[in-house]
């Protein structure tokens, strides 16, 4: 290959480099986002390669300097980002990288979520007009023979000293479903939409059987607390099965495989998100919901937790992802 030929076929890596370098010169790395510093990465194996090649043709010595000059300033960001301490990883994950791809994985969390409401709704309307239903719609594990009490009162029997080990059971649980919705990728998303759909006629189904014993207004109080992050979490799971499921049904302009690696990279982000989501989940569940206190306070720690991961997932990440886009 000519020297000429070398260098219109690789300058645009060179130029895109170049920029990315730039612009964490003028603003630092961690004003790139997540793809951005994969692509320097990326882009820096690639131009200590054309340096090799170049070397190795004995090019004209003005294009080995530049190239040199051009992998020293990457070699310097590439492994000082590989340097970067655990802990600013994580803060990283948490502030940026985890909701940033909610918000772009949101109308697969948004498809999820309609279906829960959908079938809750279905269910609590079913069974409050005709209580038989439940045996249709319900496990049978999950249908009392009578219900006496509330679920504040029936369903967190248990003293302080045991709520480590509620705290610890509810948390598998939780996790055991949400895998489950994200392992549904495996049969093209039929079986992740089937948990979606099942756990919300759990809800609204077992709602409605504590309703139609007179608890309805405690059930609610009593799940809002945990049942916020909880909820939302498995409708995150959801939308990570159906990214992989997209990646083999609809890959678009990518290959298939190409498309189902970048759905399972997705996919890990929210996954890791979600594992996250439950420990907090469970921990309320555990300590909190079974204290005795009145409704009000049990309604109100739900708001609150509505509240802030609203805030969180439509904010969290935002300036430093703008800032990078105008610098």
């Amino acid at each position: 290959m000519t020297q000429g030929t070398f260098v219109d076929r690789r300058s645009p890596t060179w130029e895109r480099l170049d920029t990315l370098l730039a612009r964490a010169a003028r603003s630092g790395l961690r004003r790139l986002d997540p793809d951005e510093i994969e692509e320097l990465g990326r882009l820096y194996r690639s131009a200590t390669s054309d340096l090799a090649y170049a070397t190795g043709r004995a090019y004209d010595a003005r294009l080995l300097a530049f190239l040199n000059r051009l992998v020293a300033r990457a070699h310097a960001y590439v492994y000082g980002a590989a340097a970067t301490t655990g802990w600013a990883r994580v803060a990283q994950f948490y502030t940026t990288s985890f909701p940033a791809e909610f918000r772009r994985s949101f109308p697969l969390f948004a498809l999820c979520t309609a279906l829960t409401i959908v079938a809750a709704v279905v269910a609590y309307v079913a069974i409050r007009t005709h209580p038989g239903d439940a045996y249709a719609l319900l496990p049978q594990q999950l249908i009392p023979a009578q219900i006496k009490k509330s679920l504040h009162d029936s369903n967190f029997a248990f003293t302080t000293s045991q709520s480590p080990l509620m705290a610890a059971e509810i948390i598998t649980n939780n996790v055991r479903v949400a895998i489950m919705a994200f392992a549904g990728c495996v049969t093209l998303g039929l079986f992740t939409l089937w948990i979606i759909v099942e756990n919300g006629l759990m809800l609204g189904g077992v709602g409605a059987l504590f309703t139609n014993a007179g608890f309805g207004r405690d059930f609610w109080v009593t799940v809002a607390p945990h049942g916020v992050i909880e909820l939302t979490a498995i409708q995150i799971a959801g939308a990570a099965g159906l990214l992989i499921s997209f990646g083999i049904i609809a890959p678009g302009r990518m290959r298939r495989r190409d498309a189902i690696r970048e759905g399972a990279r997705r996919a890990g982000i929210l996954i890791a998100g979600v594992a996250s989501m439950l420990l907090v989940a469970g921990t309320i569940e555990g300590f909190y919901s079974p204290l005795r206190i009145g409704p009000t306070p049990r309604a109100a720690v739900g708001v609150v937790t509505a509240v802030l991961l609203v805030l969180y997932f439509c904010f969290a990440g935002r300036s430093r992802a703008r800032a990078a886009r105008d610098s």
